[in-house]
């Protein structure tokens, strides 16, 4: 288990009505690692958030974690 996908699965379980139903996968590429979120989609507007607000914030933490290990990564939402 990676410390970035704990990370996004931690944070993302907080934000949601239904945390049984986050499902965090990581997809580990040569030069980026993909994080793939996806939620219930009741809990879907709780983390994209106003203009997609919360969104933008996971994204930063996930870079700021990813900066300090000193790797790319990239998150997305599924639908």
């Amino acid at each position: 288990m990676s410390e970035l996908r704990d990370l996004i699965e931690y944070v993302s379980k907080s934000l949601v009505d239904i945390p049984e139903k986050v499902d965090v996968t990581e997809i580990t590429g040569e030069q980026t690692t993909v994080i793939e979120l996806k939620v219930d989609k009741t809990d879907l507007g709780k983390v994209i958030g106003k203009q997609g607000r919360t969104a933008r914030a996971l994204r930063t933490i996930l870079n700021a974690a990813s900066t300090k290990l000193k790797k790319r990564s990239v998150l997305e939402i599924i639908e």
